[in-house]
């Protein structure tokens, strides 16, 4: 089985920093994407960022030039690097990864961590 632990949140400053990492353990399960999710009180879950494992990166609009995401494919652990925090931004992260289990096509969810950007 395919665990995701997600670590790093927190409370923070508008304008602050905060990384948040993803490590993905199980065998027989080779990682193809990831990527940051976001769900606020109140909204819909919504994509953050994703990357491949080429290294091929994609973020909503509303994240770019704030928010770097980056992956060590050695450990299957990816990060979020979150600079020029905004009180928007708080949210519930979830950590997803899409691979092969074998030769099937599989995703998980992480538990998710939580984010607060307050003064």
């Amino acid at each position: 089985q395919v665990q995701l632990v997600e670590s790093g949140g927190g409370l923070v400053q508008p304008g602050g920093s905060l990384s948040l990492s993803c490590a993905a353990s199980g065998s027989n399960f080779n990682i193809y994407t990831m990527g940051w999710y976001r769900q606020a009180p109140g909204k819909q879950r919504e994509l953050v960022a994703t990357i491949t494992s080429p290294g091929s990166t994609n973020y909503v609009d509303s994240v770019k030039g704030r928010f770097t995401i980056s992956r060590d494919n050695a450990k299957n652990t990816m990060y979020l690097q979150m600079n020029s925090l905004k009180p928007e931004d708080t949210a519930v992260y979830y950590c997803n990864t899409r691979g092969f289990l074998f030769s099937r096509w599989q995703e998980y969810w992480g538990q998710g961590t939580q984010v607060i950007v307050s003064s």
